[in-house]
């Protein structure tokens, strides 16, 4: 099986094992913000956290007042800076992350059991004309020989 169809493969298996489960639904926006979070060098603050996504200050807060609200994250003012608010990590965030970890493990695991297949994924896109780099409008991920 190629890497990519692997990733993507261990990817579906995660996700689909997590919707599953008793967890809260993250977004990608929301979950990429925990990770940033937990596995980045803090201190982090919303602005350093949209620098670091690439995404607006806005999006960050929406993201964090969920994330906030499920308890992953708190948000407390930086004494030493009054403007900045500093996001930190809570137990039950960390709980959740080794959890989501856990399922992934075992998608890796499943994954490596899986043979060589090949996937096709067909794609309308936007402009018909456009065509992907093999020269079709599908695009294709060919298993490994």
């Amino acid at each position: 099986m190629s890497a990519q169809l692997q990733s993507l493969e261990l990817w579906r298996h995660a996700l689909v094992a997590s919707v599953r489960g008793d967890a809260p639904d993250l977004s990608a926006r929301q979950m990429a913000l925990m990770l940033s979070v937990y596995l980045g060098e803090g201190p982090h603050t919303v602005r350093g956290l949209a620098q670091a996504l690439r995404i607006s200050k806005p999006a960050v807060s929406r993201a964090l007042d969920r994330l906030g609200e499920l308890g992953y994250v708190r948000r407390q003012r930086d004494d030493l800076d009054r403007r900045n608010v500093l996001v930190q990590r809570t137990s039950s965030g960390a709980t959740f992350l080794k959890e989501f970890s856990a399922l992934i493990g075992v998608a890796k695991d499943y994954v490596a059991t899986l043979p060589a297949r090949t996937i096709e994924f067909v794609v309308e896109p936007a402009n018909p004309a456009a065509t992907y780099e093999n020269g079709s409008q599908e695009w294709a991920i060919e298993a490994a020989e």
